[in-house]
């Protein structure tokens, strides 16, 4: 079997009301999403390729690849990798072309042999991931009925945990929503909150130090992705958990904050970090290392099938007899904000139930795109 074509898609679905993370404002939800297709038919699917990604896709990638046995993963990421290792593109848009076309490498390697990623990766010590839902994001006019109504709404789904956003809003403000979610959710539930690289160190500890009475199991991105000096300071200052790597690529990026334990839970990003392939490679580095690793997952099916294979594979953190969600099991993140992309992209977009999220069990990823869709999403 040999590679034939590579495509590129930029998907784009605009959204009814725009909401707000840590360092802005979206009113559509956009993905870059890239087609792998062979000589006997066979059409792998991955994601990350969008922007100056699709661009490093079809200029470095596809070049390298025409032709050859897209069974052969790691020799072809090896080789991706070489190309953009050399002009030291291996990060930002470049890791992202990689990890696009990874996947698609390995939704192929299943369909040919009728095997599940996850089958191919070893096999699944868990069919099903626990999930904690992604929401609660700023919208106008949200607080607190619209934000607590939201949150409230996810504890009558199942969920067992919920992560909200700080860093967007004056310090006090976003204490404030924090303190009003925890009293309307309940005690039971588990909170997390997500800076996305708002914070210095010092105002991140302020605010960690602030909110820490309202139970928050752990605080994402306090600081920038590439501060691990500011990550140790502020995680030998608060009692949380601290995690972060969504930004990460490799494992040459992740080998410093995981070797002097930055994080206490990791959390790779399988459209950034180099794919299932490097995925793999860091979480076993994590593990070795002690850490939990809790895959961010914010996309399309493509990269939801992807982490749900991954995290099936994951052994716990530390080995245990009983292992629980969010204390040695993986969990993942199930965004739940408005995306017409996740929800229209396949035929039976995935679902939680009682807060888990089963393992697909098909051949490749195992889910098929829907190719009509696809062209009414792509820009």
């Amino acid at each position: 079997m040999k590679i034939t074509g590579i495509e590129t898609y930029s998907l784009s679905s605009p959204l009814e009301r725009p909401f707000g993370w840590s360092q802005g404002w979206i009113d559509r939800r956009t993905v870059g999403i890239v087609k792998v297709s062979t000589d006997e038919g066979i059409v792998g699917w991955g994601e990350g390729a969008g922007g100056p990604a699709a661009a490093a896709v079809h200029d470095v990638m596809a070049p390298a690849l025409i032709g050859q046995d897209p069974m052969n993963r790691v020799g072809l990421w090896q080789k991706m990798f070489a190309r953009l290792y050399n002009a030291n593109v291996a990060v930002g848009f470049g890791g992202s072309a990689l990890s696009a076309v990874d996947t698609a490498l390995w939704d192929i390697a299943g369909k040919a042999t009728g095997l599940s990623v996850s089958e191919l990766l070893g096999g699944r010590i868990r069919d099903r991931i626990a999930v904690y839902a992604t929401g609660l994001y700023y919208t106008e006019g949200e607080f607190p009925t619209r934000l607590l109504d939201e949150a409230t709404g996810y504890v009558e789904a199942g969920f067992m945990g919920m992560k909200t956003k700080v860093g967007g809003l004056p310090m006090d403000q976003d204490i404030k929503r924090v303190a009003e979610l925890r009293k309307a959710i309940g005690p039971d539930v588990k909170l997390m909150i997500d800076a996305n690289q708002a914070y210095n160190a010092p105002s991140a500890i302020r605010l960690g130090q602030r909110v820490s009475e309202h139970d928050i199991l752990w605080f994402e991105e306090p600081v920038n992705a590439q501060d691990l000096e500011g990550y140790l300071q502020v995680k030998a200052e608060l009692p949380m958990a601290i995690s972060g790597g969504e930004n990460l690529r490799t494992r040459y990026e992740f080998k410093d904050f995981l070797a002097r334990r930055a994080y206490d839970i990791a959390q790779p990003d399988v459209i950034n970090v180099g794919g299932i392939t490097e995925m793999r490679n860091v979480a076993a580095m994590a593990n070795a290392f002690g850490i939990q690793v809790n895959p961010h997952v914010w996309g399309s099916p493509i990269m939801i099938a992807a982490s749900l294979h991954v995290a099936a594979s994951i052994p716990p953190c530390p080995p245990s007899g009983d292992p629980e969600p969010f204390v040695q099991e993986p969990v993942m993140e199930f965004d739940r904000t408005p995306s017409g992309i996740r929800e229209g992209l396949v035929e039976e977009p995935f679902d939680q139930i009682d807060g888990y999220v089963a393992v697909p069990t098909g051949p490749g990823l195992g889910i098929e795109i829907d190719e009509r869709a696809l062209a009414r999403l792509a820009d």
